[in-house]
């Protein structure tokens, strides 16, 4: 059982680390690089192509971080009567993260992509600016996360 639980929190942590490793470069280095020295032509495809590369991995994320999370809780903690608070908002602020994404993906990614694909440059940067500003909060909540699974327990909570 207790090997179980190491890979299950491995992979929990490893797929924490890709998506919100990936939005904190996406954001705080290739975005601001990219604005500066690429005109939309070259910059939304870049943006349609490198989120098409991203993307299935925070799909493989949103499926691993929910399925190892409750497994844990479950079998673990016994259910959610015994789940430390730190677990119930990494759970919470982790089911928000994925809602955001979803909508990300559904709309505002489509959108960027239909309009890459039909050179609509003002639409596309609408599309982009939509994104950013969501994966800007989606990197705070991830950040916060990190913080409370790595002082949420020193704190006792």
């Amino acid at each position: 059982m207790r090997d179980l639980m190491a890979l299950l929190v491995g992979l929990h942590v490893l797929a924490a680390v890709v998506w919100v490793g990936g939005m904190f470069f996406a954001y705080m280095a290739l975005r601001p690089v990219a604005a500066a020295l690429l005109e939309p032509p070259l910059r939304l495809p870049l943006w349609a192509r490198t989120f098409g590369r991203f993307f299935p991995w925070v799909w493989l994320a949103v499926v691993l971080l929910p399925a190892t999370g409750w497994t844990v809780i479950l079998a673990y903690f016994g259910g959610l009567e015994a789940t430390p608070v730190r677990v119930h908002l990494m759970n919470g602020i982790g089911t928000l993260m994925i809602l955001i994404y979803l909508h990300v993906w559904f709309a505002p990614y489509r959108r960027l992509r239909a309009a890459v694909a039909a050179e609509d440059w003002p639409a596309g940067g609408r599309a982009l600016a939509q994104i950013r500003r969501l994966v800007g909060l989606n990197l705070l909540l991830g950040l916060a996360v990190v913080a409370i699974a790595a002082g949420g327990r020193i704190a006792g909570w």
